[in-house]
């Protein structure tokens, strides 16, 4: 008896799978990074696509969602079967990568080759996060400012109550983390980074790091209005961090 189903006289329509490792978005990929998980060699993926506009973000290429990839996951997958003695792990970055529904997959795969797996997020798609945190060994999260400011940095209202249920998310999972604070002196004061910082402390962070602003590669009309303000510029006055906070300035 034939188990091929008779024609209809119209081929039936395939669906693509977008939640698969394949349906990433790939914007590029760093073969070997010493930054982007701290202590860690490792490959880091960038993941096209962010919903947010953030007036310091150094890599405006990637906030388009329709943009094409450039490079497949399988291409990445065969990168890390060759790195298997050489990398302690991979980084999906982005963009911001928990918009991408085939995260958790190329995480598991990722897992399955023998890999770390580490993951910047600026925790814009907490239902997402919750999802892939049990596939995770590290979370380099991105927490802009405090609940009143964070529209003014993203440039979405609301974004606040999306990265603050992603840090309780973080925080409550148990996976080693580090929460970073981009200081923008177009946004923050001392008191008001003060405030963050104790915010962050409060709802359970293990570490913070604030770092500087980059004027390269944002919009023109940021860069001026930046101005050469730094770091320091916002904590110079300010008295010493306790335990667990760090300033990750640029030389």
């Amino acid at each position: 008896m034939s188990l091929v189903p008779a024609a209809t006289g119209q081929a039936a329509a395939v669906k693509p799978d977008t939640t698969g490792a394949d349906s990433l978005v790939i914007a590029g990929m760093a073969k070997l990074s010493t930054c982007d998980w701290p202590g860690k060699l490792v490959a880091t993926v960038f993941l096209q696509g962010c919903p947010w506009r953030c007036g310091y973000c150094h890599n405006p290429d990637l906030i388009a969602t329709r943009q094409a990839g450039t490079l497949a996951w399988r291409d990445v997958v065969t990168f890390l079967e060759r790195r298997t003695d050489l990398l302690d792990g991979i980084v999906l970055s982005g963009g911001e990568p928990t918009r991408q529904a085939g995260l958790g997959a190329a995480l598991s795969q990722a897992r399955e080759l023998g890999f770390g797996t580490g993951l910047h997020t600026a925790g814009a798609y907490p239902r997402r996060l919750a999802e892939v945190l049990g596939l995770l060994d590290w979370v380099g999260l991105d927490i802009k400012a405090l609940p009143t400011a964070y529209a003014t940095v993203t440039g979405v209202p609301g974004s606040d109550k999306r990265a603050y249920q992603s840090l309780r998310l973080v925080v409550g999972s148990g996976v080693d983390h580090e929460v970073r604070i981009t200081v923008d002196p177009l946004v923050h004061d001392g008191p008001g980074l003060e405030a963050l910082v104790e915010t962050v402390r409060q709802a359970g962070a293990k570490r913070i790091v604030l770092q500087e602003v980059r004027a390269e590669g944002t919009r023109p009309d940021y860069a001026a209005a930046l101005a050469g303000r730094r770091l320091s510029d916002v904590i110079g006055s300010l008295p010493e961090w306790p335990d667990g906070v760090a300033v990750r300035a640029e030389s």
